[in-house]
């Protein structure tokens, strides 16, 4: 009966249709009337800083939390009348560890499995890519897991049942490297088993993972595209500048009377100038009257994250 009424009712081209989204707390509005649409089969990122929205619009899609207006359907379904149905559809795995911190690792698992109708061993090919890295350690608690084994743990939860869609809220915060790699390299994975991911992240450098993203700040959405043309559509030449006084070159440079934006990234301050007609040799002229030494100024590529901060920048 679902699988006749999953192909009857809605197209198989979107997966997350967000209309109009608004959702405050009192005085605080997280949400400002969020739109956007998710295909089917890709993976989305919802990309921006902590208390930019990003849990609470998580929480409206996974029919945890009601909106105070507009409308989200996922699959066709309507997250306030279906969502009986659509939890049996989905996978959630929130931003903090929330599996039982006294259960083992089998323990849990078992138990998502059971809420589900099915077991471990009848939805072990999906998620034995992952799971197969901590079952040897099938019998130690939950809470004495490592920050990548506990995140391998929640998502083999959030997939023993086949969803249809996955919902990551923030799910490398406090990850080392090297899992937080292997971790993307799952979700692209997965990815060819058509499950619609949507991740969020606060981690800039996650986004150029994404099939798409979204830029949210302060509950609004200021840009959905690829990466690419986020990136591609950064309007001004970018600089990297870099000399051996790190203490000072930031104040240096926003006091320098040409300066349009300056921002610091690890050693190097990113830099847009507001002349059209702009050479670095005069920066550096600038930069020696002020007592800088090893001087480096080179044209770099702009980052999701200089997109993001233009933006705010436009915002503001």
């Amino acid at each position: 009966m679902l699988n006749s009424l999953y192909f009857y009712k809605y197209p198989m081209q979107i997966a997350v249709q967000i209309e109009n989204i608004h959702k405050s707390y009192g005085e605080v509005v997280a949400l400002k009337d969020i739109s956007l649409r998710i295909n089917e089969g890709e993976i989305f990122g919802i990309i921006g800083p902590d208390g930019s929205g990003k849990t609470s619009l998580f929480r409206i899609l996974a029919t945890l939390m009601l909106a105070d207006s507009g409308t989200v359907s996922l699959l066709g379904l309507d997250v306030v009348k279906d969502y009986k149905i659509l939890r049996t559809m989905l996978g959630y795995m929130p931003g903090r560890f929330s599996l039982y911190q006294d259960l083992t690792v089998e323990e849990n698992i078992n138990l998502f499995a059971s809420l589900f109708g099915t077991t471990v061993a009848a939805q072990y090919d999906i998620i034995k890519d992952i799971y197969s890295q901590i079952e040897p350690f099938k019998n130690r608690r939950a809470g004495k897991l490592s920050g990548g084994m506990k995140q391998k743990l929640a998502l083999s939860c959030a997939l023993v049942h086949k969803p249809r869609i996955l919902l990551l809220d923030e799910p490398t915060t406090g990850v080392d490297p090297v899992s937080r790699k292997e971790f993307w390299g799952m979700l692209k994975r997965l990815k060819s088993r058509n499950i619609t991911i949507v991740v969020s992240t606060a981690y800039m450098d996650e986004a150029i993972l994404c099939d798409r993203v979204a830029l949210i700040q302060d509950g609004n959405i200021m840009s959905i595209d690829t990466p690419d043309n986020i990136v591609n559509e950064f309007p001004s030449e970018l600089y990297a500048v870099k000399t051996n006084n790190k203490h000072t070159i930031l104040t240096d440079i926003r006091d320098y009377e040409y300066t349009s934006s300056a921002f610091a990234f690890g050693d190097q301050i990113h830099y847009t100038d507001t002349r059209a007609a702009f050479t670095t040799g005069e920066l550096q002229a600038y930069l020696e009257e002020k007592g800088h030494t090893g001087i480096e100024i080179s044209e770099t590529r702009a980052t999701i994250e200089d997109c993001f901060i233009e933006l705010m920048r436009k915002k503001s």
